[in-house]
Parts: C-alpha cells; structure tokens; sequence
C-alpha cells in the first residue's frame, strides 16, 4: 500500500479521535472515578467543532505518510492522539494530567515493541527507552534550577517525548528537546512586544513541547 494510500486513511481515522479528544478535554477536570462513557459521550467539549477533527485529521494524515504501511505506525497514532488531548487541556487548564502522561507512556512501549517484534531492533527500542531517561532528567534539572519555568508535567511529558524520539534516533532526542523552547520563544516575544503579557505571566510550555517534538517526528529518518 502506498504512503499517499495510508496517509488518506489515517486522516479519516484522525477524524473520530479529534472529536474524542474534543469531548474528553471539555470534560476536565475529571471526577477519580469516571467510565468512559462519561469521558467521551454527549456533554460539553472544548473547542467548537470542526477545529479539532480537522487538527487531527492533518495530523494522522501527516504520520501516515511519514511512516507509511510500517508496524512503527500505531505507536506514533497514538502519540498524535494523546499528544492532542494534552496540548489541549494544558492550553485551557495549564495542567497535564497524569493520567494521561504515565499511561500513554507504558502503551507507548508497548506500541514500539510491536516493530521490535517485526524485524527484531532491539537497539531502537533501548534507545527508546535511554532516550525517555535522558529527556526526563534534562528537565528535572531545568525544572529544579527554573521551577517558575518548567512544571513537573513538562518533566513527565519530556520522558513520554523521549520515548518516541529516542525510537528515531540521538538527533532526534537533541532536536526534539531544543525545539519546543524555541517555539515557546516564537510565541513570547511578540506577544511581549505586544505587551499582551508581561515578563512574569506563566504560558503552558506543553503545547510546545509537543508541536516540537511533532516537527521532528515527521521531518525525520529513522536511525539506523
């Protein structure tokens, strides 16, 4: 099958999960006990409709042509799909939510076990998983020495981000970290020049994290 081929069906997918997102992410806070069909069925949502099934429809289109008919491809589907509903709840809530992080990271593995299994990398899923440690306690440090700039979630979601980009390879890893400081840059600046908000206002820095590390993720090779 061919990239383009796989790229139109993952956009078709994207479709439902960004309504999913959606419905999810009005919902939060969520209640310690919640069933899923409290999570995702009628009720509120976080941004009127169709912005973010359009959002993850490009997105999943994007990864299905990045990686094709690969068995690399579910994991990555999936990090686009939580990915998503943490950007979105950070934006309204500055909060990313362990309940999302800690298990995206464990199916997340598991996800990239699944190619391991394929063609036997074992190599690419250490560095996965070196590469999840290495992100983590980059910015525990940051976070310890500039903890008004970084949060513990950010911590938490760097080690999600590590996960992935360490599966791609070293660069990645460094890329992958440098650039969501960079984006937040691109976004502060001018709205400090703008005076839209002053020097000590606090900005979520997960969204950035993220479309960071999704940049990378999609101009990316993998190592070998």
């Amino acid at each position: 099958m061919s990239a383009v081929a796989v790229a139109l069906m993952a956009a078709v997918a994207g479709i439902p999960v960004g309504h999913l997102v959606n419905r999810a992410a009005g919902r939060f806070p969520w209640p310690a006990q919640i069933r899923l069909g409290q999570l995702v069925g009628p009720g509120p949502v976080a941004v009127r409709p169709p912005v973010l099934e359009l959002v993850s429809a490009v997105l999943f289109g994007l990864v299905g042509l990045r990686f094709g008919a690969s068995a690399e491809l579910p994991a990555f589907l999936f990090l686009g799909g939580a990915g998503l509903l943490l950007a979105v709840v950070d934006l309204r809530h500055r909060l990313l939510p362990n309940r999302v992080i800690i298990p995206s990271v464990v199916v997340g593995l598991a996800l990239l076990a699944v190619p391991v299994a394929v063609d036997g990398n074992w190599p690419a899923l250490l560095r996965a998983g070196l590469g999840s440690v290495v992100l983590f306690l980059a910015f525990l440090v940051l976070a310890l020495i500039a903890p008004s700039g970084l949060g513990m979630g950010d911590v938490k979601l760097a080690a999600l981000l590590g996960l992935y980009l360490g599966w791609l390879g070293w660069t990645a890893v460094v890329l992958g970290g440098a650039s969501g400081f960079v984006l937040q840059a691109v976004v502060v600046l001018p709205l400090l020049a703008l005076r839209r908000i002053g020097l000590r206002s606090e900005l979520p820095f997960g969204p950035a994290m993220l479309a960071g590390a999704a940049l990378v993720v999609l101009s990316s090779t993998v190592a070998a």
